[in-house]
């Protein structure tokens, strides 16, 4: 049975997900390691935080739409269909960045207004999301219709061009946080218009028709996953600005760079694993191909398990090679939190492999009882940590909540099950072709 999946279409997803994170994984540890060299850990902590709310934007408000979509276009038989849905995905993305994107721009004016800080950096902040969410939603749906290359290289140009217009902004202007956002922002721009226009050129040009309403079904699927992916913000980024609150922005810049790092490796790899076996395990599960399914969910948690393992070994023989490697001298005064940011970081992968029965069962408010469980957790330890160990409290609160949020997502998911009823709400009849017929 898995070596049948060798002969399939797997490997060349595997191939084309596992150049896009590496290329974009070095492109970043390289930028990150010349940004830190201009910039003092102050001005890093700074853009660190803005990036976060970024990241809150995108995963609140976009991402959950965008998910629905990746879920949803392996069941379109149509190019026409698939039109209407990557239609209906837009527009409600569009609609609901617009909204945070303004929410975003106040609040930066009301901190201005209130503070003696720069409500510029808001601003840009502001277009620095609308890029990224234009990015995601064009990679994302690439990745649902298994159109890796194509996922690869947007990606890859992007990480690419975002720290080299960065740190050419910032050698020329100065080291201004709002130098690097520029940056940022410009590299995305360029990226996103190149992508757009070869996918264009490549897509089926037919009209968009739907026998079913794309928009109401995506809402239902994304509705549970909008405070979810908030719960996913609080736990990979809130710690940040606990740290800011409760010590200074110096340790949060010194934190967010290592964080960063680890997470780069652990996270890239997750990712290539989610992008190649994501797309397949819901292709087969749509066309009730379920032992296929099974197959394709264990050959992947087994694999994120076992790179859990190697790269948390490999961290803690190397930890300091690594750091001199990728970080400036200045940063490296937070070198011993890597070995628990590593442990947190392969622990929450490794849930999200557990979890994936319920996005197959579109159960996502099930899903939403596990990652509620960790937001929990890590709304108790990271304060509490904190205040008590100041930085190393924060590492090894990773630990903690992405543990207890991994084994609750678990016994949800119950993924050793074989799951042989049939999904309710898709064609009914079950289709046994052989693993190499997605080739």
């Amino acid at each position: 049975m898995f070596s049948a999946l060798k002969n399939s279409k797997l490997c060349g997803d595997a191939f084309w997900a596992l150049f896009g994170q590496a290329a974009s994984a070095l492109a970043l540890l390289l930028g990150t390691r010349l940004l830190t060299e201009l910039v003092s850990p102050a001005v890093y902590g700074q853009v660190a935080l803005l990036n976060g709310f970024v990241a809150l934007g995108v995963a609140v408000f976009s991402y959950p739409f965008i998910c629905a979509g990746m879920r949803i276009v392996p069941e379109c038989e149509t190019a026409g269909e698939r039109n209407a849905l990557h239609a209906a995905v837009a527009g409600l993305t569009l609609q609901a960045t617009g909204l945070v994107i303004a929410l975003l721009v106040l609040g930066g004016f009301a901190y201005g207004y209130f503070t003696d800080g720069s409500s510029v950096l808001f601003l840009l902040a502001g277009v620095l999301l609308a890029m990224t969410v234009q990015r995601e939603l064009g990679i994302q749906l690439a990745i649902g219709e298994r159109k890796q290359r194509l996922a690869s290289l947007w990606q890859t140009s992007d990480s690419v061009l975002r720290p080299a217009l960065a740190i050419a902004l910032v050698w020329w202007l100065g080291g201004n946080p709002e130098w690097v956002l520029l940056g940022y922002i410009l590299a995305s721009l360029l990226s996103n218009l190149v992508w757009m226009v070869v996918k264009r050129r490549s897509a089926v040009r037919m009209p968009a028709t739907a026998s079913r309403s794309f928009r109401r079904e995506v809402w239902v699927y994304a509705l549970p996953l909008i405070p979810m992916e908030l719960i996913f913000w609080i736990n990979g980024l809130g710690d940040r600005y606990v740290i800011g609150y409760l010590l200074t922005a110096a340790d949060v810049g010194l934190y967010a760079a290592t964080y960063m790092i680890v997470n780069e490796a652990f996270n890239r790899s997750a990712m290539v694993l989610l992008r190649t076996f994501q797309p397949a395990y819901f292709q087969a599960f749509s066309a009730q191909q379920l032992q296929k399914a099974f197959s394709i969910l264990w050959l992947w948690i087994t694999s994120v398990a076992a790179l859990g393992a190697v790269g948390l070994l490999l961290l803690l023989l190397t930890k300091d090679w690594v750091a001199s490697l990728v970080l400036a001298k200045s940063y490296h005064a937070a070198v011993d939190l890597m070995p628990a940011m590593a442990l947190g970081c392969a622990l929450h992968a490794l849930g999200t492999a557990l979890a994936q029965p319920l996005l197959a069962h579109k159960r996502t408010k099930t899903l939403l009882k596990g990652r509620l469980c960790g937001a929990v957790t890590a709304a108790i330890t990271i304060p509490v940590l904190v205040s008590q160990y100041g930085l190393p409290g924060a590492a090894w609160a990773n630990p903690v909540y992405f543990g207890i949020e991994a084994l609750v997502l678990a016994i949800l998911a119950k993924p050793w099950q074989a799951n042989r009823s049939p999904m309710p709400g898709t064609i009914q009849k079950l289709r046994q072709e052989p693993f190499a017929a997605d080739a």
